[in-house]
């Protein structure tokens, strides 16, 4: 499945999609799933049918087992030790942006 070519509310209802399959594959019902989360069914049924808050996934995947599957999908961003020693030890904290040289302070945008 190429996932850049689908639209973000349908990558919403593919996790959706796939997190009812995982309860179902583990023989929970909505409403217990409900239950052990602390949430409503409402939150259920939205986290299932693709419109739901990040909170309500992660409380999903705690209680299905299943947190791990966020390595996956956002593995965690590694700094090379060459890039380390650069930054002299300090974790970077901000981007910098792109920055072009062909502009100079002194130029004007040209619409």
């Amino acid at each position: 499945m190429d996932l850049y070519s689908l639209s973000d509310t349908r990558l919403e209802q593919e996790l959706g999609h796939r997190l009812k399959a995982l309860r179902l594959r583990k023989n929970i019902t909505q409403s217990t799933l409900a239950q052990a989360t602390g949430l409503s069914l409402n939150a259920i049924k939205a986290l299932e049918s693709g419109r739901s808050k990040l909170s309500t996934l992660v409380a999903v995947l705690r209680e299905l087992r299943a947190l791990e599957q966020l390595d996956n999908f956002i593995p965690q961003v590694s700094i090379s030790p060459l890039q380390l020693a650069k930054a002299q030890g300090r974790a970077r904290q901000r981007a910098s942006g792109e920055h072009s040289k062909e502009k100079s302070p002194g130029s004007r945008l040209e619409w």
